[in-house]
């Protein structure tokens, strides 16, 4: 999946993910109805922040770049629709892992 320009610019320690879905059959060929899929976990960082601001008004930049592909909370975030993409706004501490580029 290549990064895709998005038009949001994140502020702070924000990210905008685009959730990856998962396989909608089971591998031993079951189909999965919309109803009985999870909430995807993992996604695509198509926009990050400049950092948060350290007490002493110095900027801590971010570990996660543009392209990652990162394992994230659950129920983290916040879920926004632009044009026909569904998106997520992420803070950086609600990634939990980033997977290493191949």
């Amino acid at each position: 999946m290549a990064a895709k320009s998005v038009k949001l610019e994140p502020l702070a320690d924000r990210l905008v993910v685009k959730p990856i879905e998962r396989e909608e059959v089971t591998k031993g060929g079951i189909v999965l109805p919309d109803t009985a899929k999870e909430k995807p976990q993992e996604g695509e960082v198509l926009a990050v922040g400049p950092g948060r601001m350290s007490d002493e008004g110095k900027r801590i930049p971010m570990d996660i770049a543009k392209g990652d592909t990162v394992v994230y909370a659950k129920y983290g975030g916040t879920e926004i629709k632009i044009e026909d993409d569904e998106l997520i706004i992420l803070r950086e501490s609600d990634i939990l892992a980033k997977k290493p580029k191949k």
